[in-house]
């Protein structure tokens, strides 16, 4: 696990810079400079270029991983030089269908808020750098180098916006420059990792096919399926949200997203270092570290996840009072959403073992019935319930995506990531909970999410290093508290 804690340590402190500048973008130079509507016409096209991004990809970047560590050295470049051309076979015909029938798509997202149909393009643009970087980002990841990626993937691109946000906001740029300089800045982005790929392992491009190529390409289009069914689950409820209401809605409902999405800023960090690791243990047949990396990453995470969705939970008040009055009022969809992603913390590298096992294929089969519950959930729940519909239909597809998978590793591998010390920290989580739910400062909301951010903090981590709940988090906490020690 050491390899684990201290990339994973160094790509939440990256993921956290990034969420920083995020934070910064979405809660208030968004909010303040962009008119609510256009916000909500970004957050619409972000979203719908994260959607099309695992077709656009053709699963290149989860087959790199999947399959590197399988290649002797005398067949890697053949096999990179393929995932390098791979994605092709999404992206051509993606950009055919859409200049085919341009006009047609257009009039079918544009039926609430006709100012959509001329950002299409964008939409496509966007999901292309998005695709490509992923590629990219693996080939990072494979050679164990995810620190950088990280940070092009959480930090370069939201400082990039902070600057285009204030160059609207002091006129040195229009609103229409705006939407193509954000496009530009995605497409900067996968040049940079590009780059950074290339001198981490500069490819000798070879026409010549690996010996298993068949497997290669049959994986990554199922993949294909697996990543769109994610990103459904992810990402559909702001797209559909534009079919139903205004699409300033958009804004509101991404500005409560974004907020409980900080829950799962340390999965995702230690996710880039994980998954590759998971996929050489189970190459390599290792059972009981695979069980054990399972068990660890669940822990760890849930132990994470669970201290942020209390601070955000229990400093949320304060917080909306920081922001415009046409953004407050999301609490319900904040605490679905933020729920969900507690749960997914809690499965620890589950997808990394499913997507990486022989078991793929029934995976993406529950993805795929679950991604359309997701669709029909949000078709029934937004017209009755508007934002908060969006977020119910969200939160089940969520939880029901990883009971399914939960059982599904513990009927295929037979075993589970909860311990005792799970239980107990969830203990704790309820008990702090309940114990500051009633206590409220009468200060400043800056000074009173502070105060009481550094006494929930305080009391939790005191909790989980006196009753040592979890090696890696105790072992950290001493060698800390030894330095700070004369």
């Amino acid at each position: 696990m050491g390899i684990v804690l201290k990339q994973s340590v160094n790509n939440i402190i990256v993921t956290y810079v990034g969420f920083i500048f995020g934070a910064v973008n979405t809660l208030f130079l968004y909010t303040n400079i962009l008119p609510d509507a256009y916000y909500g016409l970004v957050t619409f096209i972000l979203a719908s270029g994260a959607i099309l991004m695992p077709l656009l990809a053709f699963g290149a970047q989860n087959a790199m991983v999947r399959f590197y560590s399988q290649y002797k050295d005398s067949e890697k470049d053949q096999f990179l030089s393929l995932m390098l051309l791979v994605p092709l076979l999404g992206i051509l015909p993606v950009i055919f269908f859409v200049f085919l029938f341009n006009e047609s798509l257009g009039n079918t997202i544009s039926k609430v808020n006709p100012m959509v149909r001329e950002y299409l393009w964008y939409v496509v643009l966007v999901g292309i750098a998005m695709a490509y970087f992923e590629v990219f980002y693996a080939w990072c990841k494979v050679h164990l180098k995810s620190v950088f990626g990280n940070f092009m993937k959480e930090v370069f691109g939201r400082i990039g916006v902070s600057l285009l946000l204030i160059a609207l906001y002091f006129e040195i740029i229009l609103l229409d420059t705006f939407f193509v300089c954000l496009v530009a800045l995605y497409l900067l982005r996968t040049f940079i990792i590009k780059v950074y790929a290339f001198s981490i392992h500069r490819p000798r491009f070879s026409f010549k096919l690996p010996s298993n190529t068949k497997d290669v390409l049959w994986y990554s289009l199922l993949l294909i399926l697996g990543g769109s069914a994610a990103l459904i689950l992810l990402e559909i409820d702001k797209v559909m949200l534009n079919q139903f209401i205004k699409i300033e809605n958009v804004a509101y409902y991404g500005v409560a997203v974004y907020i409980a999405t900080v829950i799962i800023v340390p999965s995702r960090a230690m996710h880039q270092i994980t998954y590759p690791l998971t996929a050489e243990l189970l190459n390599s047949g290792d059972t009981d570290g695979l069980g054990s990396l399972y068990k660890k990453t669940s822990l760890t995470l849930f132990i994470a996840a669970g201290l942020i969705f209390l601070l955000i939970i229990l400093n949320l008040k304060e917080l909306y009072l920081l922001l415009p009055e046409t953004y407050r009022g999301g609490f319900t969809i904040v605490f679905l959403i933020g729920l969900a992603k507690v749960f997914d913390s809690l499965l620890g590298n589950n997808n990394s073992i499913l997507y990486n096992s022989k078991y793929y294929k029934t995976i993406l089969v529950f993805g795929m019935g679950l991604a359309v519950l997701t669709i029909v959930l949000n078709i029934v729940l937004i017209p009755k319930l508007g934002l908060e519909g969006a977020a119910l239909a969200s939160f089940i597809s969520i939880v029901l995506f990883n009971l399914a998978k939960l059982f599904f590793v513990r009927s295929k591998f037979g075993f589970l990531p909860f311990t005792r010390a799970t239980f107990r920290v969830f203990a704790a989580l309820l008990l702090l909970g309940v114990l500051f739910w009633l206590v409220d400062f009468s200060f400043h909301p800056i000074l009173n999410i502070i105060l009481k951010s550094a006494l929930i903090t305080l009391m939790y981590l005191g909790i989980l290093y006196r009753f040592n709940l979890s090696e890696d988090v105790s072992g950290f906490l001493s060698k800390w508290l030894k330095r700070k020690t004369p």
